[in-house]
């Protein structure tokens, strides 16, 4: 086994390799052949750091220096400056506050705070290479199992850990397992939930993508624990890669013996199927999902029966998602106890998360349960865009609910959300700036859920849609004061009455956004006016002649030539034409257009 000096990893995750990380990895190769390096330095494309929009990312180890916003035309000097001459380039470094050039991984403050567990191997080893996941303690958790404990031992190993369902239930898993172990029958299913949906949310994304032999041997694990010999991985078409990985893993896992007939030599067989889904949000619940891998058309059903007792095929399965499955690994090779010493009383270990919105630094960050929504925003992700004022957090996905600024130090758990009427979800974080306007906010939200409700059930469908039009109503300036009641009158009929979790949760962002932001939805009623100027029928342009330059450029650019006026006298808008585009506002150069 060739041994090397260096190793350069690149990401090469989807946001890496829309940012062409992959003709950085290629010329990174040439450069290094060019200068006789190939032999001492390795380049090992991995899955994603986290850190999407400071890529394509480069680490160089054994020093673990960090490049960021690498560039194919960067690659020459980082080779011999750094690899040849040991000379680490700070040009390509993350820069701190005052511009510092943090050289460090390990470091950087998007880091310091997380706790990788579900992405320990996401950025570290190349996902297309099994040996470089065996040597990093990969599948011993399968062959501990298989080799020294019992179904139930492995079972109640996971109940030790305290390990609750990632995809948003937080059901405990060891529990749901036992569930699905007691039920009688010779033929039993496991199945990964991979139909991540919610928008700007990549947790599970990444994970299959960047590590996908985990969430294999987490399958493996439970499947043995749980009776059963035959698993699907339900991922959504729209992530090609992932699927390319998890057909490649799936292979050499068999190749090794790993996946398939008597796996190490056990006698436990197990075989996976991966089945591509169209896209449908509503197949992220579980009795859809299964709807849809048997050909039928994807539909919540009522419950019970649960799937542990009648799921796929009516035969018991149990489902799990990406992270939940990630995780059982480590459990297995380190312990219950290892695991339940990280987190809190009742959430323990760690939750990934997808930190988005009105943020510094946007990306996958994975902190120990408890943790406070302050630290995840302000510590790890540097704060509000252009210093800019938080107002809110969407927690939870479109599902989720609005938290303020009073809600910032709430430690994250299972138990703290629910009372503030938001939930975990599968890990979405939308952070919000004073520019948003929170109806618009919840009227986006909710128009997502409303196009996604499968129709089934009447609360849902009737229901989502009769809110969405009262929304519409009151941000183009027609809402009435009764408009207020009705809408919450409507969610909680919706959350109390639908079929599934979908409808049951639709209405949390305009339940919450109502509780925390009340004074927003009068503003637009009782005095017609967006306080954040984000609704576009109630706002407003004038030209504020102090400022004004007379350069009419705003004149020039009117779609509609509501502005008339020359060099001479100036510029005025005609409030009766104008129909509120912002042409104006954007184009003028002097800041002279108010908007309100």
């Amino acid at each position: 086994m060739p041994i090397y000096r260096a190793h350069v990893l690149v990401c090469n995750g989807t946001g890496c390799s829309s940012n062409h990380a992959g003709a950085v990895t290629a010329k990174l190769k040439t450069e290094l052949e060019r200068q006789h390096l190939s032999n001492e330095v390795l380049v090992v494309p991995t899955g994603c750091h986290g850190m999407c929009e400071m890529g394509p990312v480069v680490v160089v180890y054994p020093e673990g220096t960090f490049y960021c916003q690498v560039k194919e035309d960067d690659v020459p000097k980082l080779v011999e400056e750094h690899l040849l001459k040991g000379r680490p380039v700070d040009a390509l470094m993350y820069k701190g506050k005052e511009t510092t050039a943090v050289p460090n991984y390990k470091d950087i403050p998007f880091y310091g705070k997380q706790n990788r567990i579900a992405l320990q191997n996401c950025g570290y080893i190349n996902p297309e290479n099994i040996e470089e996941y065996i040597a990093r303690d990969g599948y011993v958790g399968l062959a501990k199992a298989l080799g020294e404990m019992s179904p139930q031992q492995v079972i109640d190993e996971v109940k030790k850990s305290g390990l609750r369902g990632r995809g948003g239930g937080g059901f405990p898993t060891g529990t749901k397992w036992s569930f699905c172990a007691a039920s009688p029958g010779p033929k039993k299913y496991v199945i990964c939930n991979a139909d991540e949906g919610d928008p700007g949310a990549f947790m599970d994304r990444s994970i299959l993508e960047g590590d996908p032999h985990a969430v294999l041997e987490g399958m493996a694990i439970g499947a043995y624990a749980m009776g059963a010999d035959e698993g699907y991985i339900y991922c959504r078409a729209e992530y090609p890669l992932a699927i390319v990985r998890l057909h490649q893993a799936i292979n050499k896992a068999e190749e090794y013996g790993l996946l398939g007939q008597n796996i190490l030599n056990s006698g436990f067989n197990f075989t996976l199927h991966i089945k591509e889904g169209a896209g449908a949000f509503v197949c992220g619940e579980e009795t859809a999902l299964m709807a849809s891998i048997e050909g039928q058309r994807g539909m919540p059903r009522p419950r019970p029966p649960f799937p542990a007792v009648s799921g796929l095929w009516a035969k018991p399965s149990n489902i799990n998602n990406v992270e939940t499955w990630a995780n059982v690994p480590q459990i297995l090779s380190k312990g219950g106890d290892w695991y339940a010493s990280l987190g809190t009383e009742k959430s323990k270990g760690t939750k990934v998360f997808a930190l988005t919105g009105k943020v510094k630094h946007t990306g996958l960050v994975e902190v120990p349960m408890g943790i406070k929504l302050r630290e995840i925003i302000f510590d790890i992700g540097g704060g509000i865009l252009n210093d800019r004022e938080f107002k809110a957090v969407q927690i939870g996905g479109p599902s989720g609910g609005c938290l303020t600024k009073d809600q910032l130090d709430t430690p994250i758990t299972y138990e703290s959300l629910p009372p503030l009427g938001a939930i975990m979800g599968s890990g979405g974080l939308v952070v919000m700036d004073e520019d948003n306007c929170m109806v618009d906010i919840a009227r986006f939200f909710l128009e997502f859920t409303q196009r996604e409700s499968c129709g089934k059930c009447t609360p849902c469908r009737e229901g989502t849609k009769q809110m969405l039009l009262l929304l519409e109503k009151i941000c183009s300036g027609k809402g009435e004061m009764k408009d207020i009641d009705l809408l919450e009158e409507l969610g909680n009929m919706v959350k109390n009455m639908s079929l599934c979790g979908l409808g049951q949760t639709a209405p949390n962002p305009v339940l919450t956004t109502l509780r925390y932001f009340r004074h927003e939805y009068e503003a637009h009623i009782k005095e017609h006016r967006c306080p954040a100027g984000a609704c576009q029928a109630l706002l407003s342009y004038t030209i504020v002649q102090t400022a004004c330059k007379k350069c009419g450029l705003c004149a020039k650019n009117c779609p509609v030539q509501c502005i008339p006026g020359g060099r001479t006298e100036g510029y005025t808008i005609d409030a009766e034409k104008c129909i509120k585009c912002g042409t104006c506002f954007t184009k003028c150069p002097f800041n002279a257009i108010s908007k309100g």
